[in-house]
């Protein structure tokens, strides 16, 4: 079902210098007692993020949690590029590996590779993000997406999921055709395009959920009432842990329990970011500004098990858009 070509071995060899000789079999040191080829290390990558100053610490809890209900080593990566690491997934050289959803729709049909687990923001938070659209006050005569055509519209940049990409298929599947019904203005931020709309120069801006329920009502940016929400999209995954299928189905599920029985406030306590910690944020309900870990490049709170069904709408948006993020992986 999935294929290999010899170009991406060699491109996966050379965007891991790091990793051991291409040639040798996949990246984990394959065991030679006979056990079927079990891995007696197993290879974690992940790409470096704004949003952490030290990749590998930021990820040592999960690796920690991995090597204890694993039992074997479990080796951390650094990778420079989402296509680096699916590169290296279709070499079988990474064996589980963090990368963005659109990365993950692109991996999908090149390597042999499962989602196992993805991350929720707080305790009862869900495994993703929706895109608003918001207009001002009821002034708009926006109802429904239908009610767009003939209107300005505000998006955030080409390649946003919450900004652009979900709201455009969606209004395609509405009958509205972005590029003769509407007249599009790209504001090249979530917040700018809140603030063009309240300024007049869009009837619409599609901007991410986060933006509108917290992030600039707590700036200040926003008030009450100032928009009206009047579409909401369906969920948006978030990015998963990657499993090869390579791996035992018994050691997958082991990755998949470690990762969803990991919380950030319980890996602080374990000590496994010792001098490292964060304080919970506000949005983590009870246990805002408690000692937590950090779990991977974001403040995620936990993990949730994940399955190909989990990344449909980013299939969805794929089949509709053909967007350039569906080929390049993001």
């Amino acid at each position: 079902m999935f294929r290999k070509s010899a170009l991406g071995a060699v491109a996966a060899c050379a965007a891991i210098a790091l990793l051991p000789a291409c040639g040798a079999g996949p990246g984990s040191t394959r065991s030679a007692s006979g056990d079927g080829g079990r891995p007696t290390e197993l290879v974690f990558a992940a790409i470096p993020s704004e949003q952490s100053d030290n990749l590998e610490a930021s990820f040592a809890p999960i690796i920690s949690a991995l090597g204890k209900e694993l039992g074997i080593p479990v080796r951390f990566q650094a990778v420079t590029s989402n296509a680096a690491v699916v590169e290296a997934q279709v070499a079988k050289r990474v064996d589980v590996a963090v990368y963005g959803a659109f990365s993950y729709y692109l991996a999908r049909t090149r390597a042999d590779v499962e989602p196992v687990a993805v991350p929720i923001a707080a305790p009862d938070g869900e495994p993703g993000a929706y895109a608003y659209g918001v207009t001002r006050g009821d002034e708009s005569g926006i109802a429904s997406l239908k009610d767009v055509a003939g209107k300005d519209v505000c998006f955030t940049d080409p390649g946003s999921t919450t900004g652009y990409l979900q709201p455009l298929a969606s209004l395609r599947e509405a009958g509205v055709d972005v590029d003769k019904d509407v007249k599009t203005v790209f504001t090249h931020g979530h917040d700018t395009a809140v603030a063009s709309l309240l300024a007049g120069d869009c009837d619409i801006a599609f901007v991410g959920d986060v933006f509108i329920d917290q992030l600039l009502p707590a700036r200040g940016q926003l008030k009450p009432g100032q928009v009206t929400k009047v579409w909401t999209s369906p969920l948006i995954p978030g990015p998963p842990i990657v499993a090869g299928t390579w791996l035992p189905q018994d050691m997958r599920d082991k990755i998949a329990a470690a990762v969803t029985g990991l919380t950030a406030t319980g890996a602080a306590s374990a000590g496994l970011c010792k001098g490292s910690e964060i304080k919970g944020p506000k949005t983590w309900g009870q246990h805002a500004g408690a000692s937590a870990c950090t779990l991977g490049t974001s403040t995620a709170w936990t993990f949730v098990k994940a399955t190909d069904a989990t990344y449909e709408p980013i299939t969805r948006i794929c089949e509709i858009t053909k967007a350039e993020v569906c080929t390049s992986g993001g």
